[in-house]
């Protein structure tokens, strides 16, 4: 036993745990053996231990190796994981020195520690058992990942034909595995300009994964720039053959002519895929994230398919809705497959919106936003499926303006603005909250983009859309509420607010900023809140005209409601439009502290912008939010002081005026703040004051310890070792605090 903890300490913080279990500590940590957070000390400590060049030969001697081997298998994914990377970290460290002058090395010259761990790989990939051969391609795949050294290459030629063989089995063992090793050998530099049979182990895989299984490889490798040619198109084949199925089982041409040869004589494949549901639903959506992934990448297979894939996107909303009359046994089997599918639909309006960024004849296009509008009228979608919709309609339109080229919407856009906005309405009063959060979060968009648009603004403003807008900041649903004041805000920075008959247009503005302030200060849930801020600090930003009016006055009142909120986020949001007014009354733009401004603010005027900062409470609040027990709050407030003080040095600081202020009320008040009355305000101070208050202060340090956080402490070595003393401590009571 030890004399004391520190002893313990001393040898597990050395990395000399491996000499505790068979010296001197052996009967303890034996006793420990059964608890996960031991073994996974034993790990860290071999992990240590490894890096002496000198103890890698004790490891292969001792027996130490054989314990990881058997680790691998172990109950704990967290220990059999971190076995599993120990033996990586020793296999690279053992080849480290020696292959370092020997880009060609024999694996019959390899180290005995080396030499051990890849005969375990070998006979792992050879057994019959799946969990084997999982935990050896694991480790393969972190291998090929980790290392780019030219002994890589010298394994993946040893250990390839027993990944090949792996394919030649009835069932394929570890299949996801089998993947994620072949795309890291594929990934790495090493393979670049190499072959080692590894292309030929691609393809093989390709024609014998099942359709499920074999989606991440192919669309991996359409990802490598040094690809084969023949296996790009392999892949791209064997990644659309469930789209040709269905361009080819609605009546429709699947495409250019060569498009899709690799998908001729795949009858089998699809009728086992159309014999189970979830399979098929599986492989479709799969493929239209995959693509989806595809599609912005330069990389991507040449020419890319645009109209083919659009009519397929289009062709699968359809049959979800019952909209498409099959044309053969497949399509009927299709049709019942996708029959009100919301996975399928989500995924296939998600591609759908990716697809916006191609270009498309205007057929196709009119069918875009006729299925579109087919489902944001339908009774039928859900709210999940409804705003993958609204957000696929927002891509299309703002393509279609680009696309254009002019200030005006085409007729087609503006005829499809005028049916959308009736629909808008409807959602906008419908009994499900999500539909009308959804909704709202719609108009917000459309308001952003175009709501300087003279065309989308006449549309807009012959909807009853702005007046339900701002009744929906009393809906009951707190989401919905939020939503409305981002809407309401967004329309009233655009000069399309809801008003009365015959106000007057700031009145108008001046009724909503109090109806915001009033949920500001009442509303008993957070979201609504947070939104407030969000939309008061984006009108200070902007200049609106209810802000303008009374900014002073304006931001007192804010910063009163917010530097008593309860919600963090509300604080920090507060801190935000604080800086905002602070950027502003020193003369600067409002960007970020961090960024260096490039005017500097006259020093004759920085008292006057002091006391005016004291007199709204904001320097109150930034001081007060400086303790703040959450420690966004903190880091914010820490940051607007050091962007207020370093703004007062840039100017040469204040000029002397009178004696030298007396700083004792206000030390007086942070004694308090520290002692728990954090209630207490500052009250007015003296420019002279604030000044001796800020550099006495050490901002930069506590900058970065906020920044530092406390993981440090806890993902820290001695933090695990102190964990695992507790453990062994608590064996006696047969308590696990693992």
């Amino acid at each position: 036993m030890f004399a004391a903890q520190e002893d313990c300490f001393q040898y597990l913080q050395q990395g000399e745990l491996l000499l505790g279990l068979f010296g001197e500590v052996g009967p303890l940590c034996w006793v420990a053996w059964n608890v996960p957070t031991v073994r996974s000390g034993w790990i860290q400590g071999l992990r240590s231990l490894a890096q002496h060049p000198s103890a890698l030969q004790f490891l292969a001697d001792s027996g130490a190796i054989d314990t990881i081997f058997s680790l691998q298998g172990d109950p704990s994914l967290f220990v059999a994981s971190a076995s599993s990377q120990l033996l990586v970290h020793i296999l690279a460290l053992s080849m480290q020195g020696e292959a370092a002058g020997y880009p060609c090395l024999q694996g019959g010259a390899w180290p005995m520690c080396a030499w051990k761990i890849v005969g375990h790989l070998e006979e792992s990939l050879c057994a019959t058992g799946a969990p084997q051969v999982t935990q050896a391609l694991n480790v393969l795949t972190t291998t090929f990942g980790r290392c780019h050294s030219p002994w890589t290459e010298v394994l993946w030629e040893q250990l390839c034909p027993l990944v090949a063989r792996l394919l030649e089995r009835a069932t394929i063992p570890a299949a996801h595995s089998l993947v994620d090793l072949l795309l890291n050998v594929a990934r790495s530099p090493v393979f670049s300009s190499a072959d080692c049979g590894l292309w030929g182990t691609v393809t093989e895989a390709l024609n014998c994964l099942s359709p499920l299984q074999v989606g991440p490889l192919a669309v991996g490798m359409l990802k490598l720039q040094h690809c084969p040619q023949a296996l790009r198109a392999q892949a791209l084949g064997v990644l659309l053959q469930l789209l040709a199925c269905v361009l080819k089982a609605t009546a429709q041409a699947p495409g250019p002519p060569g498009w899709l040869d690799r998908t001729e004589g795949s009858s089998l494949t699809v009728d086992a895929l159309l014999s189970s549901k979830a399979a098929c639903v599986g492989v479709l959506c799969q493929t239209l994230a995959h693509l989806e992934e595809l599609h912005p990448l330069p990389q991507r297979p040449a020419p890319w398919p645009q109209e083919p894939l659009l009519s397929a996107a289009v062709t699968v909303l359809r049959l979800c809705r019952g909209l498409v009359a099959p044309s053969s046994s497949v399509g009927a089997r299709l049709c019942a497959t996708f029959a009100g599918c919301v996975r399928v639909q989500r995924a296939a309006l998600d591609f759908l919106g990716t697809l916006s960024q191609g270009t498309s004849p205007q057929d196709l296009v009119t069918q875009v936003f006729a299925v579109l509008l087919e489902y944001l009228e339908s009774p039928d979608s859900s709210p999940t499926v409804l705003k993958k919709a609204f957000q696929a309609t927002l891509r299309w339109l703002l393509s279609s303006s680009t696309s254009a080229g002019c200030s005006n919407l085409s007729p087609h856009t503006l005829l499809f603005l005028r049916e959308l906005f009736t629909v808008l309405q409807k959602r906008l009063c419908s009994p499900g909250w999500e539909v009308r959060d959804s909704a709202l979060e719609f108009l917000t968009q459309l308001c952003r983009h175009w709501g300087g648009q003279a065309d989308f603004r006449q549309v807009l403003l012959a909807s009853e859309a702005p007046a339900l807008a701002r009744q929906l900041l009393q809906d009951p649903e707190s989401y919905v509420r939020a939503s409305a004041v981002a809407a309401t805000g967004q329309l009233s920075s655009r000069g399309l607010q809801a008003a009365p008959k015959g106000s007057e247009h700031l009145q108008a503005q001046q009724d909503l900023l109090g109806d915001l302030l009033h949920i500001l200060s009442t509303d008993s849930e957070g979201f609504p809140r947070r939104a407030v801020v969000q939309v008061l600090t984006e009108w200070l930003k902007d200049g609106h005209a209810g802000v303008a009016q009374d900014t002073e006055q304006f931001v007192a009142t804010v910063l009163q409601a917010v530097s008593r909120d309860l919600d963090w986020e509300v604080r920090v949001q507060g801190l935000e439009l604080a800086q905002v007014f602070l950027a502003q009354t020193l003369g600067q733009p409002c960007c970020s502290y961090a960024v260096a401004l490039p005017t500097v603010t006259p020093a004759d005027r920085l008292p006057t912008v002091l006391r005016t900062l004291c007199r709204l409470r904001l320097l109150d609040f930034a001081f007060h939010a400086l303790l703040d027990c959450d420690r966004p709050v903190a880091q914010k407030a820490c940051d607007l002081l050091l962007y207020l003080r370093d703004q007062i040095d840039a100017c040469g600081g204040l000029r002397e005026v009178g004696d030298s202020p007396d700083l004792s009320s206000v030390e007086a008040a942070l004694q308090r703040w520290r002692a728990g009355e954090q209630g207490q305000p500052l009250g007015d101070m003296e420019p002279e004051a604030v000044l001796a208050i800020l550099r006495s202060m050490d901002l930069e340090g506590l900058q970065s310890r906020l920044a530092q956080g406390s993981e440090h402490v806890e993902k820290s070595l001695q933090s695990l070792l102190q964990d695992m003393l507790a453990t062994v401590g608590m064996l006696e009571n047969e308590a696990d605090c693992y």
